[in-house]
């Protein structure tokens, strides 16, 4: 089970409802779980989500992961492509736990925030990518997470530690203002020689095949992961007109301009290999199972988490008993106070909180199970808002200062746990309306 609380949460019927579609949706995009079903390779056939593709009978065929997916990718990789594999790498989230890897050589990388061990790890990934022929073939699986990794600065190597640093500034300053993830991946796009399309550059002229798990509203593939195999529509003065609007500083020298040249993208396939649609169906599925009607009412939602979760506590009261709502998506918070811990999932739910009517709940977790921290996310109901009342906490105090994982964890109750999942296609929110 990916939810490690279930049995404490499910304390109501609406919860117990929830959290099984929840975990239904959390499985429903276990990476290794959909790798199984869509990647295989027979002599000279490679299949990659319900596509064939030819491979050389004399050339290479190489692996190479991206994300917070890669480290659950990898032992699917080696084990489905089998002996065809001649070699891999993978540049991930954290220390490597899984099985023993043979052929995939795994970098532990951070995320949200870059450090030298990207940078490391970039530069392994590059060098792994030169000197192919035509007859090789590169097998991409991108992730969310990957704009963080794949660092590597276009500036003087002298300065490439100190630039690692710079951008981390920039990225702190960006999240605390509340900008919009694809602001800030155009910015990234134009800040290293591995994003947007510069790693299908760095292929060329082999074959390259992008399995790519979006966790971008509307699926867009030139920001997952800033787009490291997709040919870039940005410029260098979008990149400008961002740093200018939000007030940041950086060298010209350390702005690029993106890989134009459709030479480089004439071999290269880039596959949307999975969404939160997927979540979306099996969540819908599961609560039409249990008797409810179930409606997608959002799969793109942006903007305030705080506004969104006041949203959707607004849209569950008014709507029918018997009823479910599912949204899906990525929410920012603008940083209003000092000290505050939690991320939007949990801000969502805090939000939500004073405005949820008795038999109604809404939920919000983030699919790879952190949610700026330990926890993956939160759940509002009445039952949580009396045990608040009655503990003298108060939800517009810790919003205040976007202390929304202090709110729950003094609360003792609505915090979803899951630890890492392998898994990211945005974040899984619902309002339950019982019956």
């Amino acid at each position: 089970m990916k939810i490690r609380n279930f049995r404490k949460l499910a304390a109501t019927p609406a919860r117990e409802i929830a959290l099984k579609m929840a975990e239904a949706g959390l499985e429903a995009v276990d990476t290794a779980t959909v790798l199984e079903k869509s990647l295989g390779a027979d002599g000279n056939r490679l299949s990659a989500s319900g596509r064939d593709f030819e491979l050389s009978t004399e050339g290479r065929l190489i692996a190479v992961l991206i994300g917070k997916c890669a480290g659950s990718a990898a032992p699917v990789f080696e084990r489905m492509l089998g002996d065809r594999l001649n070699s891999g790498i993978a540049l991930g989230v954290g220390k490597y736990g899984g099985p023993v890897l043979n052929k995939i050589i795994y970098h532990a990388g951070s995320h949200p925030m870059p450090t030298e061990d990207n940078l490391l790890g970039t530069r392994a990934m590059l060098n792994s990518l030169h000197g192919l022929s035509s007859g090789d073939t590169v097998v991409f699986l991108v992730s969310g997470g990957g704009s963080t990794l794949l660092v590597q600065p276009p500036c003087v190597a002298e300065r490439a530690s100190e630039l690692v640093d710079e951008e981390k500034a920039m990225m702190e300053s960006l999240f605390a203002a509340g900008a919009a993830i694809q602001e800030i991946n155009v910015l990234r796009k134009h800040m290293s020689l591995a994003r947007g399309g510069f790693l299908a550059e760095a292929a060329h002229p082999a074959q390259v095949i992008s399995m790519i798990f979006s966790d971008v509203p509307g699926n867009d593939m030139g920001f997952i992961a800033s787009g490291p195999t997709v040919k870039d529509a940005t410029t260098v003065k979008d990149a400008e007109a961002i740093m200018k609007k939000y007030g940041l500083d950086l060298s010209h020298e350390c702005l690029t301009e993106t890989p134009k040249d459709d030479e480089y993208f004439k071999r290269v396939y880039n596959i949307l290999a999975l969404s939160n649609d997927t979540a979306l169906a099996a969540m819908k599925k599961t609560g039409e199972s249990l008797g409810y009607a179930v409606a997608v009412n959002n799969a793109r939602i942006t903007g305030e988490a705080r506004d969104a979760g006041v949203s959707i506590a607004g849209e569950a009261n008014a709507a029918k008993p018997g009823t479910i709502l599912l949204y899906c998506g990525e929410t920012t918070v603008t940083l209003r106070g000092k000290g505050g811990r939690g991320g939007r999932n949990q801000e969502v739910a805090l939000s939500a909180l004073p405005h949820v009517k008795e038999g109604r709940l809404v939920m919000s977790l983030a699919s790879d199970g952190k949610d700026n921290g330990d926890h993956a996310g939160a759940l509002a109901d009445a039952g949580a808002a009396r045990a608040a009342k009655s503990q003298n906490l108060d939800p517009a105090d810790f919003l205040a200062r976007n202390d929304s994982s202090a709110f729950f964890e003094k609360l003792g109750d609505g915090l979803i746990e899951t630890g890492p999942t392998g898994s990211n296609v945005s974040d899984l929110m619902m309002a339950v309306v019982g019956k």
